[in-house]
């Protein structure tokens, strides 16, 4: 047994996403979550007065005290936060939830987060806290994508960053999202033309390679495996989660070691050391694009591929399902599905080891799931439907 013993002991068991386009949400935050919560509820078959567990991430401005009436929640056992990180922290909320499910301190536990920006404002505004301070602001460094474009421009200089790969990531995201109905993408195939004639937002990052911002609520449920097996859906098990930073990484002087990376490796290296799984032993991956380049180095920080072949690797071919050797993003990930603050990333986990998916994965066993790449904090964890 590895991860602490926790691994294969807790399981996803419901996704409620709702999603609109930003600015258009029929109602606030908190409506949007309890409707979310509810239909996460019904998707694993369970009174939504069970849950007993709160956890979000990136600064979520619902409270479980807040949600407790609209649920009926029998009894509060578990009400929990990750600190800083922003989307990076996302897969942390997953081990925290696991760590309280196999230890005894709750039974069933929602893990989310909700952006109306009627309520809340733009996200972008709301993360800059995660990312700049005075000291980057006098020196013009004032959104989370021109500290991504600095940290994009030296994986250019100091590792040759191939922008053919960039451009695949954004073609597969594309290709995958114009063929699922919940995607804002749907029906809209992306060319690699009006891609490259699309607009500059700070370079060398276009239109398309920033993450789009939603309204919206996810919930994904856990529970133990034993209990999840008597579920409505199949358990979709949660095999292991590392989450931190190396020494030195994430200053907010944007002076760190290792400043052309996602500051992902650690975080990799302790997945696989507590899964005693490899790269190889991914069958699909549901990467975080905050923007696209930080998502390309989270795949070589993860080992699935290096700045030697990322060239070859990432090609359109390699990244669609259901015939790419690395499929990414089958929902259409955050640059085309939508963007909830990553929390629709792991639904389509979920969605997809179910078989649910708008483009099936065929015989696809594990999945690994990455938070935003290049924040102060990152995450990640992967997920299985077959625990043996």
């Amino acid at each position: 047994m590895t991860m602490g013993g926790l691994f294969g002991t807790t399981a996803a068991v419901g996704v409620g996403l709702l999603q609109y386009k930003r600015g258009t949400a029929p109602t606030g935050e908190r409506g949007l979550l309890v409707r979310a919560m509810v239909a996460a509820c019904d998707d694993a078959g369970i009174d939504p007065s069970e849950i007993d567990g709160f956890v979000s991430y990136g600064n979520e401005n619902n409270s479980p005290d807040q949600l407790m009436g609209e649920l009926g929640t029998k009894e509060l056992k578990l009400s929990s936060m990750v600190w800083g990180g922003g989307g990076g922290g996302v897969m942390t909320a997953f081990e925290i939830a696991a760590m309280a499910i196999t230890t005894g301190q709750a039974d069933v536990v929602a893990v989310y987060r909700a952006i109306a920006q009627g309520d809340s404002g733009r996200l972008a505004n709301a993360v800059i806290a995660h990312h700049v301070n005075n000291h980057s602001i006098a020196a013009g460094v004032v959104t989370p994508a021109i500290v991504c474009a600095l940290r994009a421009q030296r994986m250019m200089i100091d590792h040759n960053l191939p922008w053919s790969a960039v451009e695949a990531l954004v073609q597969a995201d594309y290709y995958h999202g114009s063929r699922n109905p919940d995607a804002v993408a749907y029906g809209k195939p992306l060319d690699i033309e009006t891609y490259r004639s699309s607009r500059h937002i700070t370079g060398p990052l276009h239109l398309f390679d920033c993450s789009r911002e939603s309204d919206g609520a996810g919930v994904v449920l856990m529970t133990s495996a034993e209990r999840a097996r008597d579920m409505r859906q199949p358990p979709i098990y949660l095999l292991g989660a590392a989450h931190g930073a190396e020494k030195g990484w994430g200053a907010f002087i944007e002076n760190d070691m290792n400043y052309a990376s996602s500051g992902f490796a650690p975080v990799a290296r302790r997945l696989w050391d507590k899964t005693g799984l490899g790269p190889k032993d991914i069958h699909v991956t549901q990467v975080y694009e905050n923007f696209t380049p930080q998502a390309i180095v989270a795949l070589i920080d993860h080992g699935l591929t290096s700045w030697e072949t990322v060239a070859e690797d990432m090609v359109l071919e390699n990244l669609i399902a259901p015939g790419g050797r690395m499929p990414v993003n089958t929902d259409g990930g955050n640059l085309a599905q939508g963007f909830v603050h990553g929390i629709n990333i792991v639904v389509e986990a979920v969605r997809q080891l179910r078989g649910e998916s708008a483009n099936p994965v065929p015989g696809a066993r594990t999945c690994l799931v990455t938070g935003g790449p290049g924040s102060r904090i990152n995450s990640s964890a992967i997920f299985t439907n077959d625990v043996v």
